[in-house]
């Protein structure tokens, strides 16, 4: 455990210092604006591309690894969206936090951290995460705030989820690699070099993007962001290491990896999402605040056993 938190630590060492700086208003919110602009659309797109069109789609596609991923996230997805019901929390509210609880820091943090501590050989894994994330519970939370809203879904929101979709540069990015891995052909050493070197600027970019987004977090409704970090930290790893080592036959390595990814801190795509449809923003601040600080020990201590096992 030592030995992992003592590997991790850099990383989050990265976040704090981002923290720092924007705490200390040594960077404004629109320098921040402008660096996580950066490594969202030029440097992480980058790294997405060259990790996926150097992988076989064998490498990147298992059908047990999504059910298992699938099966095991729902779960806990449920279970938060009937908590927060039970609570008399609105349906909008409760979709919301039902994302806080199984929506991780997936692209900033957990492909530039997970592919570094456990090899070229997570980036697969990792992205098959990042593409089910995305895809069905970034769709998932749309429809179920429009439906609490308007008694009902129109087909028009279909359209508006398929153009958001298309607009992400991380869907962009991987989707062309996958293309020009199906092709067959070897990426020529100039596309693979310029991508490497945008790239690298991915981990060190978007680590301190994180912490700096982090110091304008406010850590109110401090109960529930406690629950709802629990979730993401440690119910929604032990759900998906349930679905992928007992009951799906997933490969080892690729359900470590699901596992790893599984135990991050919440993402904050959530509190864009929540910010957007005017559903409780500041609940989603203070778990993304809370969880990131919990998940120093929680992911060190998730990665700890995955390399002991």
């Amino acid at each position: 455990m030592i030995e992992v938190l003592i590997r991790v630590l850099p990383f989050f060492a990265l976040i704090g210092v981002g923290y720092l700086s924007g705490r200390s208003s040594f960077l404004s919110e629109e320098g921040v604006a402008a660096i996580t602009k950066f490594v969202f659309y030029f440097a992480l797109s980058a790294m997405l591309f060259k990790f996926a069109s150097n992988l076989s789609l064998s490498e990147i596609y298992s059908t047990p690894f999504v059910l298992a991923y699938l099966s095991g996230t729902t779960t806990v997805y449920l279970l938060a969206y009937a908590v927060a019901m039970l609570r008399k929390v609105s349906r909008a509210e409760a979709a919301v936090e039902a994302q806080c609880a199984v929506i991780g820091n997936t692209g900033f943090l957990g492909v530039p951290l997970l592919i570094a501590l456990l090899g070229p050989k997570a980036a697969g894994p990792e992205l098959m995460v990042l593409t089910i994330d995305l895809f069905v519970f970034s769709s998932v939370i749309t429809i179920l705030i429009t439906a609490a809203r308007e008694g009902r879904v129109h087909w028009r929101i279909l359209g508006t989820l398929g153009m958001g979709l298309l607009k992400n540069p991380m869907i962009v990015s991987m989707g062309l690699g996958v293309l020009w891995s199906v092709t067959g052909w070897p990426v020529p050493r100039p596309i693979n070099d310029f991508m490497g070197i945008l790239g690298g600027a991915a981990t060190p970019g978007a680590l301190f993007a994180i912490g700096a987004s982090l110091a304008a977090r406010s850590a109110e409704r401090l109960e529930v962001a406690g629950w709802l970090s629990f979730c993401k930290l440690v119910l929604h790893p032990t759900a998906v290491a349930i679905a992928a080592l007992l009951v799906f036959p997933v490969d080892r390595f690729a359900a470590h990896v699901m596992v790893a990814a599984a135990s991050l801190p919440v993402a904050g795509n959530t509190y864009i999402l929540a910010q957007h449809f005017r559903v409780a923003p500041q609940r989603v601040s203070a778990s993304i605040l809370v969880s990131t600080a919990i998940s120093v020990l929680t992911v060190s201590a998730v990665l700890a056993w995955i390399t002991a096992a």
